[in-house]
């Protein structure tokens, strides 16, 4: 992947970590009824996928890895 799309692609899942982890954190409202979309699961699954991708831009700006 080029430089600028995994750029890209980490900062659509930050956003997309950062808005779940703010409608995860509203109240509950009975009114409304149940929760159908999973927003803290969603937080943390962008989360991890915001750290791969930080990894690969390390690998494609020349960073050395570890050898074990």
């Amino acid at each position: 992947m080029d430089l600028t799309v995994t750029l890209a692609a980490a900062a659509a899942a930050l956003g997309l970590a950062v808005f779940a982890g703010w409608r995860g954190a509203r109240p509950w409202d009975p009114r409304r009824g149940v929760r159908m979309m999973p927003w803290r699961w969603i937080m943390v699954l962008s989360a991890a996928a915001v750290l791969v991708l930080l990894i690969h831009v390390g690998t494609l700006l020349g960073v050395p890895q570890r050898t074990y």
